[in-house]
């Protein structure tokens, strides 16, 4: 399939916000291999492929960065601030699930390292993920 369009358009990417109890509730992040934000924590996500759904796309990330597979992931919500990445306009669809209280994760892709992180005691986020995160939190589906 080509595409020519006489006017830009935005990015779409996927992110992954997987939860757990343990008992305290934690999130998955992943450590940024690149830039932008290197060495910051993230969640889970990337770009979609032009032959993906939004779906298949944050299965197949968060597979890639954290080996984590047969996650329900329900989706959120879109974010689509204009200066959401510093890259270009972005605009990111977001998922959360849980993940099994005894789920490894194991960094890969453009993951440096991956952890689990109670919800108080975060590390600073990258792009607008903290906000992200407060929204979901907030809307209490994950208490």
């Amino acid at each position: 399939m080509s595409f020519t369009y006489k006017y830009p358009r935005p990015a779409l990417t996927v992110d992954a916000i997987v939860f757990r109890k343990t008992p305290d509730l934690q999130v998955l992040l992943i450590q940024r291999l690149n830039e932008p934000f290197k060495e910051m924590w993230a969640f889970p996500g990337g770009f979609v492929d032009m032959d993906e759904t939004v779906e298949v796309a944050v299965e197949r990330e968060l597979e890639e960065e954290t080996a984590l597979t047969g996650i329900v992931l329900k989706q959120f919500q879109t974010f689509s601030a204009i200066d959401r990445d510093p890259r270009h306009r972005t605009v990111s669809v977001v998922f959360y699930g849980f993940a099994n209280e005894k789920a490894i994760p194991k960094a890969g892709d453009d993951a440096k390292n991956v952890r689990w992180f109670g919800l108080d005691n975060l590390p600073k986020l990258a792009f607008d993920h903290q906000e992200i995160l407060e929204k979901i939190v907030e809307d209490k589906l994950v208490v």
